[in-house]
């Protein structure tokens, strides 16, 4: 699964919420399917540049992902460095895609059920499983010593705006 950064995870939840908010969704457009709206949430190009971009290889995302040279390709490798970046490998844009990812399935809300990718409720609901699993995964490698806290002398009502959990 894919490297959990807040950046990925804000970027899945923005993707469902444009969905939500009626972005075009067409799983035969480079631009606007489940991997295009993503990109465009990641990026500001539209699904036009992205498929216009998209049409300088041949392929679906994820023959696109899979054949990935990060030497040639230039407005290609833009968008797949961004997705690298974020913490997508080849294979998680296999996954959003298809919507295909069964760890992301199984914890879907109503339990495992498979997803039609050309779907748009079926993104949306992917998406967000997919930025609740990461966000879990991110919040689990998250350590706090309290002894080293209170070592430091440190009181949170001290500060002018506490944090509230």
């Amino acid at each position: 699964m894919a490297n959990p950064t807040s950046t990925l995870i804000d970027a899945l939840r923005l993707t469902a919420t444009n969905l939500k908010n009626g972005a075009y969704h067409s799983w035969g457009h480079h631009g606007a399917c489940n991997c295009g709206n993503l990109v465009q949430s990641v990026t500001n190009f539209t699904k036009e540049e992205i498929l216009t971009y998209a049409h300088t290889s041949t392929g679906e995302w994820t023959e696109l992902a899979e054949e990935f040279c990060p030497i040639t390709n230039a407005p290609l490798k833009l968008i797949f460095n961004k997705l690298e970046e974020i913490g997508l490998t080849p294979t998680d844009i296999h996954h959003i895609e298809y919507l295909s990812d069964r760890n992301v399935l199984n914890n879907l809300p109503d339990g495992f059920r498979w997803l039609k990718r050309n779907k748009k409720d079926d993104a949306i609901a992917y998406f967000e499983t997919f930025a609740n699993l990461l966000e879990d995964k991110l919040l689990a490698g998250i350590t706090i010593d309290f002894k080293e806290l209170q070592r430091m002398n440190f009181r949170p009502e001290r500060r002018r705006n506490p944090v509230q959990v």
